[in-house]
């Protein structure tokens, strides 16, 4: 294929324009936010399913000391009658002496049911403070989620201006170079990922090996307008002084 020195050299700043592209996009595929964010997302989860068990064995928790209370009061009202109706005087002695026994054994009951609620109410102070702490939880695994996510939109608007920036230039430089040489270099950089290097000092600028003799030789006996290819990786090699012909 025959082109142009200048049409050749042309390629140096489109490659480097496509190289910028190359990194915008491996950056944005590997920006450190995006492992942040994954892992604060599982955070987040965790956490807030660690809230709702939390929250929901309290609750669970508030239902059996809203049922203690009651028993409690149960018995206490029970008790309540029993001595109101011993104080009337109007029970026979065996009437008064079952009353007795009654009041023993919901005196012996109540204390019980409190001692239980003692205990419920032990409970429900330890979750509460579980509550409270794991909300403290999700709240900070939020914040944290929402400052990688900013950060992630920030690196990332900020890879979009680089990215249209460096589109616009190669809108600019493409229209420069013949549609034949244009056309090897794509299907060169589609396949290895550069499709145009510097020769410099004898030294291939993509695969950045040195060529041997014979092929310094055969290059530098080509005519300026041949296309020159790398051996090893299909690289267009442009010549400029620097070549080291």
């Amino acid at each position: 294929m025959k082109a142009e020195p200048a049409a050749q050299r042309q390629l140096l700043d489109l490659a480097k324009v496509d190289a910028e592209l190359s990194r915008v996009a491996h950056r944005r595929r590997t920006l450190p936010e995006l492992a942040e964010i994954e892992e604060s997302e599982k955070r987040v989860t965790e956490r807030r399913d660690a809230l709702v068990a939390a929250q929901t064995a309290a609750s669970d928790l508030d239902r059996e000391v809203t049922k203690q209370e009651s028993e409690v009061e149960a018995v206490r009202a029970r008790a309540d009658r029993d001595r109101k109706m011993m104080e009337s005087g109007s029970v026979s002695a065996k009437q008064l002496t079952e009353l007795e026994h009654e009041l023993d054994t919901l005196a012996r009951r109540q204390s019980a049911l409190e001692d239980d609620q003692l205990e419920l109410m032990e409970r429900k102070e330890a979750l509460d403070t579980d509550v409270q702490r794991t909300a403290a939880e999700v709240d900070e695994a939020e914040r944290a989620l929402a400052d990688a996510r900013g950060r992630r939109d920030e690196a990332v608007a900020d890879l979009d201006a680089t990215q249209a920036r460096r589109e616009a230039d190669r809108a600019e430089l493409t229209p420069k170079v013949p549609e034949d040489l244009l056309a090897l270099y794509e299907r060169v950089r589609g396949h290895k990922g550069i499709g145009a290097a510097l020769l410099k000092a004898r030294r291939c600028g993509s695969c950045q090996l040195e060529l041997d003799r014979s092929t310094i030789a055969e290059i530098k006996n080509s005519p300026e307008d041949e296309v020159v290819q790398c051996e090893n990786c299909d690289a267009i090699l442009v010549r400029t002084l620097e070549s080291g012909l």
